[in-house]
């Protein structure tokens, strides 16, 4: 039978969220460049999501989810799947709300994420991600303890949380005068692309949201070339931990699908070189899959020149060896 899948959030739920969120959440900047405005030859609005709570744009998602719990609910606690930075945001979301929180992690993933997952007191569960499956570990650890799933992206309420982001950037770059022709969003299982998507429909709908994945994991854009869902090839590797998934959301892919324009792929290559010109230009600390987007406008990779583009730097949680790496590239 087929999968029923839950009601599309409207953009009065993501305003809900945002007003939701406001008291724990930061309201980023939405910065220019000149350095970015000559690279793409057209004005660049660059969306800082590295300076949010946790380092990441993952708390919208996670702080709307979880403010939603009964209390029932948040007696017993949650548990989350993650690489690192929705793990952090729920352990960071579920210790500010007085809640318990379990969080499964690739024994691979940063140990920078780990650290700081753990240090906002989340209870981390490593497994390995090439040979087990973190949903059925999850699954298990919530019926055996009672727990609340808080899945990364295929969840109504994660979505409308991460949907305040493109709310909030394009009422942002309203404000100052623009109106963006494309969005740059860096894309994992889709929630900030379906977002993000659902956001720009309403409040500015010339606005083309572009999804942007590392080139060995690139599901979603070849999902929406065929339009179906398409899995990646086991055993690929990126340096994009944020935004490597095995396939998009069933969820997500059925907002994306209708409302995004073409996938784009970036290379590990020009992810480093992203971070590095973060660095250097705008004083701004990139992980590589918070840079995918960034890496995208820099490398060429849709057309820029005498147009206004809004890119999303998603996420800053990057291990220092990393950045030394980044930096020696360029």
């Amino acid at each position: 039978m087929p999968t029923t899948l839950p009601a599309v959030p409207t953009i009065d739920e993501i305003r809900a969220a945002a007003t939701r969120i406001a008291p724990h959440a930061q309201i980023t900047p939405l910065l220019t460049s000149p350095a970015l405005n000559a690279r793409a030859g057209g004005r660049v609005l660059l969306k800082a999501e590295v300076l949010q709570h946790t380092g990441s744009f993952k708390l919208r998602g996670a702080l709307n989810r979880l403010l939603q719990l009964t209390d029932d609910e948040r007696s017993r606690g949650v548990v989350a799947y993650s690489s690192g930075n929705h793990a952090q945001a729920v352990a960071y979301s579920a210790t500010l709300l007085g809640m318990r929180s379990v969080i499964i992690m690739p024994q691979d993933a940063p140990a920078l994420k780990i650290e700081r997952t753990r240090a906002f007191g989340g209870e981390v569960v490593l497994y390995d991600r090439y040979t087990e499956d973190r949903v059925a570990i999850g699954g298990a650890i919530a019926q055996e303890h009672g727990l609340t799933i808080v899945p990364p992206f295929e969840d109504p309420h994660i979505v409308a949380g991460q949907g305040t982001l493109a709310l909030e950037a394009l009422t942002q770059a309203a404000a100052m005068g623009y109106t963006p022709e494309t969005l740059l969003v860096c894309c994992g299982g889709g929630g900030l692309t379906a977002g993000s998507a659902l956001a720009a429909a309403a409040v500015s709908p010339n606005t083309v949201v572009h999804p942007c994945e590392p080139a060995e994991f690139d599901d979603t854009a070849r999902s929406l070339r065929l339009g179906h869902r398409v899995a990646n090839e086991p055993g690929k590797r990126s340096i994009c931990d944020a935004i490597v998934t095995e396939m998009p959301g069933e969820f997500t892919f059925s907002i994306n699908q209708p409302r995004v324009g073409a996938g784009l792929t970036v290379t590990d290559d020009e992810v480093l070189a992203a971070i590095a010109f973060a660095v250097r230009e705008l004083k701004l600390v990139v992980e590589p899959g918070g840079a995918a987007a960034l890496a995208a406008l820099l490398s060429g990779k849709l057309e820029t020149k005498g147009r206004t583009t809004m890119v999303v730097v998603t996420g800053g949680n990057i291990d220092p060896a990393m950045l030394a790496r980044a930096i020696g590239v360029v």
